[in-house]
């Protein structure tokens, strides 16, 4: 036999406040039935429900026999919109980072005859 909940004991179960259970129920977001004018609860969808909610585990790095699954995002940056040019060599790194000088004014008063 399937346990049920109404409207105040659901609330109790899933730590919320009762009407806050009914808009969600109302919208959708919680599985829920309305007879007549209660609200029905399966307690095996609030247990669905509650862990739909838990946190997906996150890491850094997942390795699967020695494949990414998921390769840094910057590997393919060209093809998600990322400078197309080939990168500055050399010299033209120290160009492109050399501070901006304005060229030396040569004084007209000292210049020698």
């Amino acid at each position: 036999m399937m346990e049920t909940f109404n409207l105040e004991q659901a609330a109790e179960f899933l730590k919320l406040h009762p009407e806050e259970l009914r808009r969600r129920a109302k919208g959708g977001r919680v599985p829920a039935a309305k007879v007549g004018k209660c609200w029905v609860f399966l307690k095996s969808d609030l247990v669905d429900y509650l862990r739909s909610l838990y946190a997906v585990p996150r890491q850094a790095l997942q390795v699967m026999l020695g494949k990414e699954l998921n390769p840094c995002h910057l590997s393919n940056a060209a093809r998600s919109g990322g400078s197309t040019l080939p990168p500055p060599m050399g010299n033209e790194y120290a160009d492109l980072l050399a501070p901006k000088r304005n060229p030396s004014r040569r004084s007209t008063t000292t210049a020698s005859r």
